[in-house]
């Protein structure tokens, strides 16, 4: 493809960005950053920097840090999508709303909890407004609430995430091993 379209084609670059899942799935990560980085340099080069395509690499660069343990340079890359996104999508988007997840996640990773407990909050209120209170994205927000809640020793602030996730999965269909799951959690509540 770099020889009929040129090394800095988008299509180019998103072939080059879509082989870092078949290095990520070889455990070859070192590689992956290799190849995320080229296709970043070459997206923002091509399409600027806050073009959706640059914005997926750099959220990849998010993701391949957290799974090398760089948690730091992860963090940048998703306040960097976050931001990005917000301003173009706007604040409820559901690009938005899963890279403030995906922050979320890491805050909590870091013992940053009280950052966590607001990524996940505006996430849970936001898609709650886009998909609904009982979409299995707005049940897994509110069951990582819990679970955030539960470490924190705030009982009855979990209780109040995990029951409406529970009832929820219960409603959801092809869901019964999640609803097992949260099960078990409320009776260790």
């Amino acid at each position: 493809m770099e020889k009929v379209l040129g090394r800095g084609h988008a299509l180019t670059l998103n072939t080059v960005n879509n082989l870092d899942i078949l290095y990520a799935d070889r455990g070859q990560l070192d590689e992956v950053e290799k190849m995320c980085r080229l296709a970043l340099k070459g997206m923002e080069k091509a399409l600027g920097r806050d073009h959706t395509s640059t914005l997926h690499v750099v959220n990849n660069l998010g993701i391949l840090y957290k799974r090398q343990g760089k948690l730091d340079k992860a963090e940048e890359m998703y306040l960097r999508v976050l931001e990005e996104r917000e301003k173009a999508l706007g604040h409820d988007h559901t690009s938005t709303l899963r890279t403030a997840n995906n922050l979320g996640f890491l805050y909590r990773k870091l013992g940053k909890l009280d950052k966590a407990e607001g990524m996940y909050r505006w996430v849970l209120e936001g898609r709650e407004k886009a998909l609904g209170p009982n979409h299995t994205l707005t049940l897994r927000t509110a069951n990582n609430l819990g679970f955030l809640y539960r470490k924190r020793g705030k009982l009855d602030e979990t209780r109040g995430m995990y029951r409406p996730a529970l009832e929820g999965y219960a409603k959801a269909p092809g869901y019964e091993n999640g609803r097992c799951h949260l099960s078990v959690i409320l009776l260790l509540v």
